[in-house]
């Protein structure tokens, strides 16, 4: 059943048209990204499919009686409501059905007859409109949506004048959530969330979530495990593609491609074409040659293929950092407190050459105390910290407003990276080289930094960055104001000039990462330390995908101690009345009790160096007996062998898609998606055996 049906939209801001001419429909329980650059008209068309604006042309059709939920930028909340009563109004219709149900209660006390009969039938209607709008477990629904967006018990109460921005825009999410609308619209969902928020966002829409999504959002992991139909948003068009954010990639590339060929082929009739005017414009046959050139005049304007500007990776070479000897750093035994509040105690933790760390943990845990401390910004309460005399930093912060707003973009690069000849100062054309690879075009250029959106001046922040020939780059959520194209340009840039000295050339310098990106964190780092929030650490050696395979198995393993020794929640961390939560809750005192088992038990201890196993052993809970599974006879060879068929399967699956007969076969397509989402189960299934065995 179609939802909405959207017919011939156009829409333009002054003289930019937004979308121009766009149709498409979003049918029951779809799950569907929508992508594109800043500004290619997401919000737009968001707010189109929600009434709040109108088309200039076209319609936007809605099926009678579907509830349409869209999530602001900018909500509007009750502030003179606490965080858990302006979650409530959610079900507020229950409220509204409750009353109406005491009066029908009332009014059978007198009644009798024909008047009872009907008084019953009401109650009956009555009830099953409570049960469709969430039924009797409100309470519990409002706690799960509030913890598993990151907020306590003792957040409940405070009034929601006094929260911050972020927590108003949690809140917002958690009544948009709890409203249970036919479809949402969620623009940008995942701006403050931390990592477990958005593990909790996740599950909620792929599980719990029955109606239609479109979500748009640079979280490229979200993207592949909850969508199967993404929609992009280019020069005012859509286009589709059938699967994930993956399979996107690279069925778009595989598209640009044939577009460039067509560009190309178009091209070379055109020079044709333009050679024969040229040739005869003068002489005998000059009518002709002037009618061919009316017509070829008419073709630019209607027919003309324009090529790609992103085709293409980055070709660029940049300044060489200079060597920092065996180590950027070594820290042994260090911890760091402000009063009562712990960020971390007792760590070890070292980074030669090439080190990727990432840095995760709930937002004010202390991850960038952390790195203030390591780097000697802050000094540790305990502990020692060796640093090389030859490190050289580059940081990139949240806050730009320290540049010169006067300063064009090229301006502002050549004065700030270094030649890659080793001299002090870049020339123009290195410095636009740079910004052109960043994916300013050369009219963007131009622009004064006053000018620029966020999200601009922090990839010009980044592009500055890594061609300044610093050998150790700390990045804080580089991320949070890049568009996806954007932030999978700084990643190949990192990739390239981040990577390991291992003989490749490259940077050889040290990136610390702080983010919650995870796909970023997935493609860069080699080492996660995890911060909980609570003065507990991890040092996990392996890569983010790793790690979660290891903590839900860490979670599972918890929840099976617990189911075996059930205890009751103290006082002090659930509210009289609440339900106990899952693993999603941040309050449950049985979830913190495992989170800090699974984090003092780890050895903290990051080594950087030989060969790594699939997982790092550190955190098992022993007393845990493992479940037995399909896999328990096998052995770790065996396991190991199967998860690297596996990897092989799922690379031959991705590079099909980019055969044009595979994208434009639409079964086959949702075949190969489906084989491709069997084996990440089996092989998390396999992880999960070999961390069992192996622990």
């Amino acid at each position: 059943m179609s939802l909405v049906t959207l017919s011939n939209l156009r829409y333009g801001h002054g003289t930019r048209l937004l979308l121009d001419g766009v149709s498409g429909s979003i049918h029951e329980s779809e799950r569907i990204g929508l992508v594109g650059r800043n500004g290619c008209g997401k919000s737009t068309l968001f707010k189109l499919i929600a009434r709040v604006i109108e088309p200039d042309e076209g319609e936007v059709q809605i099926a009678r009686s579907v509830r349409v939920g869209y999530l602001e930028q900018d909500p509007r909340l009750p502030a003179d409501k606490t965080l858990r009563e302006a979650a409530a109004e959610a079900f507020a219709s229950i409220e509204i059905h409750q009353q109406e149900l005491e009066g029908v209660f009332e009014r059978m006390a007198t009644a009798d007859g024909s008047e009872l009969d009907k008084l019953l039938l009401r109650q009956v209607a009555i009830e099953e409109a409570i049960e469709a709008a969430g039924g009797y477990a409100v309470d519990h629904k409002i706690d799960a949506a509030l913890h598993g967006l990151g907020f306590t018990d003792d957040d409940f109460d405070i009034p929601v004048q006094k929260l911050s921005g972020g927590q108003k825009a949690r809140l917002a999410l958690a009544r948009l959530l709890l409203s249970d609308p036919d479809i949402l619209l969620l623009d940008e969902p995942t701006n403050h969330l931390d990592i477990e928020g958005r593990r909790w966002l996740e599950e909620f829409l792929a599980e719990d979530f029955k109606g239609a999504v479109i979500v748009v959002s640079h979280d490229r992991w979200l993207l592949d495990r909850v969508v199967s139909r993404i929609i992009e948003i280019d020069r005012g068009v859509l286009r589709e593609y059938p699967g994930n954010y993956a399979a996107f990639r690279l069925l778009r590339v595989e598209r640009m491609l044939t577009v460039e060929r067509q560009h190309e082929k178009q091209q070379d009739k055109i020079r044709q074409e333009q050679n024969f005017i040229d040739r005869y414009k003068a002489g005998q046959r000059a009518k002709q040659a002037r009618g061919r050139e009316s017509r070829l005049e008419r073709f630019k304007e209607e027919s003309l293929i324009e090529k790609h500007s992103e085709l293409g990776v980055m070709s660029l070479d940049l300044p060489q950092p200079p060597q920092m000897g065996d180590f950027a750093f070594v820290a042994e035994g260090i911890s760091k407190s402000f009063g009562d509040r712990v960020c971390f105690k007792n760590l070890t933790l070292s980074a030669r050459p090439g080190a990727r760390i990432g840095i995760i943990g709930p937002n004010g845990a202390g991850k960038t105390t952390l790195v203030r401390t390591l780097l000697g910004d802050l000094e540790s309460d305990t502990g020692t910290i060796k640093r090389s005399p030859r490190l050289e930093i580059g940081w990139f912060r949240q806050n730009h407003d320290h540049l010169d707003r006067t300063l064009v973009v090229w301006q502002f690069l050549q004065n700030t990276i270094r030649s890659i000849e080793g001299g002090p100062r870049a020339s123009e054309q290195e410095a636009r080289n740079l910004a052109g690879a960043f994916l300013f075009t050369g009219q963007e250029q131009e622009k004064a930094i006053g000018d620029l959106s966020g999200g601009e001046r922090g990839r010009l922040v980044l592009a500055s960055l890594i061609a300044s020939a610093k050998n150790l780059l700390v990045l804080d959520e580089p991320t949070n104001h890049l568009d996806i194209p954007s932030a999978e340009r700084l990643e190949e840039s990192l990739i390239r000039f981040g990577g390991k000295a291992d003989g490749r050339g490259g940077f050889g310098g040290v990136l610390l990462l702080i983010s919650h990106d995870r796909a970023l964190l997935q493609d860069l780092c080699d080492t996660i330390v995890v911060l909980d929030g609570e003065g507990n650490t991890r040092v996990f050696d392996g890569s983010y995908r790793e790690l979660e395979a290891r903590l839900k198995f860490e979670r599972s393993a918890a929840n099976e101690r617990d189911r075996k020794s059930p205890q009751q929640p103290s006082a002090s961390t659930q509210k009289s009345g609440a339900p106990a939560h899952g693993s999603s809750s941040v309050s449950s005192s049985a979830n913190k009790q495992a989170k800090a088992h699974s984090l003092n038990a780890a050895s903290n201890a990051a080594s950087n160096t030989g060969s790594k196993k699939p997982f790092s052993n550190a955190g098992v809970a022993s007393a845990v007996k493992p479940k037995s599974t399909m896999y328990s006879n096998w052995s770790l060879d065996k396991i190991e062998q199967r998860i690297s068929d596996i990897g092989r399967d799922v690379r031959v699956i991705d590079e099909s898609f980019a055969n044009p007969k595979v994208a434009s076969d639409n079964a086959r397509m949702k075949k190969l998606l489906a084989s491709r989402e069997e084996l990440e189960k089996e092989q998390t299934a396999l992880e999960e055996e070999w961390v069992r065995k192996s622990g």
